[in-house]
């Protein structure tokens, strides 16, 4: 019998316009041969699911919605693709882990850490990884613009501590744009990260483990003519993505290793990407991503493409090795 599978897509962030498109590509990529497969939009309203053209509530005590022939439709797993709150920083979780439901991605823990940049990168900091100066500021926080960059000098980068895709992050050149950059970022998110300027080579490598084990992916070189990776140039076409990044083969092996080992260091699980900038021949840690996008034109599938693999085999075996752990 096949499984029901929810494509679990929407959230409370600006987020939710690269979740949809998230949804779609996981669509696309999925098995529905072997899966009935449904998409589920959860946000602050509703929780309703799309099938065939219909829509449905969702019942929240079991995860489950009737067809409008009076059949309960019970989903056995639930792919999450929401980009922020609550998919990304394991409140979601906690509601399939209550459930039993087996899910694709982190599990509390794990996403509650990586959501938190700052947290996240101070935690894997005293692993002996390499990030970027920082400082955290907390809504009502008093803070000093000149201590700050006295501290951590400019060009400087100030964005939501919670979130992704770059929205309300900017690149600080003056002293008198440090403010306002902090009230955009204060907007998106009651926690903003400010970050020291290191010039270099961006790149992004993705990881999965499935039932055969894990695999590390190629890296992905990415090229803007914009002031840095923002929204415009991962969404809207104004970057070039060069898949396998042009950097020498042992320092793609050394990143590759890295990401690899935060993989196991923070418990992940199904598919993350980490991303890094190379200072000279250092990889420095930028962020990890437990939830990355899965367009079509997304970083993983392009490594993916690149290594020769398949995203349907991929999914697939995340999901069976996910539902083996609960047969179990």
């Amino acid at each position: 019998m096949k499984k029901n599978v929810a494509i679990v897509w929407g959230g409370y962030s600006s987020e939710i316009v690269i979740s949809e498109k998230s949804a779609a590509g996981i669509y696309s990529f999925i098995d529905k041969e072997k899966y009935n497969v449904c998409k589920v939009r959860i946000d602050r309203t509703s929780w309703e699911v799309e099938n065939q053209g219909c829509f449905y509530p969702v019942d929240k005590n079991n995860f489950s919605f009737s067809d409008g022939e009076a059949q309960c439709v019970a989903f056995d797993f639930a792919y999450i693709t929401i980009h922020g709150t609550p998919g990304e920083d394991g409140t979601l979780q906690g509601y399939f882990d209550m459930l039993g439901i087996p899910y694709s991605n982190c599990g509390v823990l794990t996403s509650a850490l990586t959501f938190n940049k700052f947290i996240c990168n101070n935690f894997l900091k005293n692993f002996g990884i390499e990030v970027a100066d920082s400082i955290l500021l907390r809504k009502n926080d008093p803070y000093q613009p000149d201590g700050i960059i006295s501290r951590l000098g400019l060009p400087i980068f100030v964005k939501p501590n919670l979130g992704g895709s770059s929205f309300a992050t900017t690149k600080v050149k003056e002293r008198v744009q440090l403010e306002t950059a902090v009230e955009e970022a204060f907007r998106e998110a009651p926690e903003v990260i400010i970050e020291s300027f290191l010039q270099g080579t961006e790149v992004t490598c993705g990881c999965f483990e499935d039932s055969k084990g894990m695999t590390v992916l190629p890296l992905t070189e990415v090229v803007t003519t914009n002031e840095f990776f923002d929204f415009d140039a991962k969404y809207n076409g104004q970057v070039e993505e060069i898949t396998p990044a042009r950097i020498p083969e042992e320092i793609t092996k050394a990143i590759q290793q890295e990401t690899q080992r935060i993989y196991r260091l923070i418990g992940a699980k199904g598919i993350i990407r980490v991303d890094y900038i190379l200072v000279g021949d250092m990889p420095v840690l930028l962020e990890v991503n437990t939830t990355p996008g899965m367009t079509a034109t997304s970083f993983i599938p392009q490594q993916v493409n690149a290594a020769g693999l398949s995203m349907t085999n991929i999914i697939t075996g995340i999901i069976e090795k996910e539902l083996s752990q609960i047969e179990k």
